[in-house]
């Protein structure tokens, strides 16, 4: 491929994704540059097992999570006050319940809602947020996840299940009201 080429295919979805992970676009912007220099660097070396695009996002996400290192944004930050509550005997979640099912494509229809989500994310710890990104918004597979952050399979399963928590107690405020809104 020309590398010319390679950087006008790609760019756009490369910023979109990187800008994801990391968060800032001048953050995602340098780690696109970094990434384009890298694959540009080894593209002879590029084995066709799998797409190039493939190849291209797995290059993105290693660039960002190494930014994130350096930039100390993967502390282990504690998610405790977003945790769900128990009752007393610790057996049972308390949880009020939802008035209206929300989907969502809805949610993200709807620019507020939209804003709310990217607000949660921010409120939790870099660590946590950037699993739920790699596993449910990009769709890697948790072994991916974990070989991408270094970590173990189960870790990457407890931070997923922690994070995914934390997100749905800080959002369900704004869920209910969208739900009541619809009524």
């Amino acid at each position: 491929m020309i590398p010319e080429k390679l950087v006008k295919d790609n760019y756009g979805w490369m910023l979109t994704l990187a800008q994801s992970i990391v968060g800032e676009q001048s953050l995602a912007e340098d780690v696109v540059q970094e990434a384009l220099v890298n694959a540009l660097s080894k593209l002879d070396t590029f084995e066709h097992r799998s797409t190039i695009h493939t190849w291209l996002r797995r290059i993105v996400v290693n660039q960002s999570i190494s930014v994130l290192r350096k930039t100390r944004r993967l502390s282990e930050d504690p998610l405790d006050g977003y945790q769900p509550e128990f009752d007393a005997s610790g057996g049972c979640r308390i949880e009020d319940k939802w008035v209206y099912p929300v989907t969502p494509e809805t949610l993200l229809s709807q620019k507020n809602t939209h804003q709310e989500i990217l607000h949660a994310f921010s409120l939790i710890p870099e660590s946590h947020s950037l699993i739920v990104k790699l596993r449910d918004v990009e769709g890697y597979s948790t072994h991916e996840v974990a070989k991408f952050l270094g970590i173990s399979e189960s870790n990457v399963k407890v931070r997923l299940h922690r994070a995914r928590s934390a997100l749905k107690k800080i959002l369900e405020p704004t869920l209910k009201n969208e739900g009541s809104n619809h009524d």
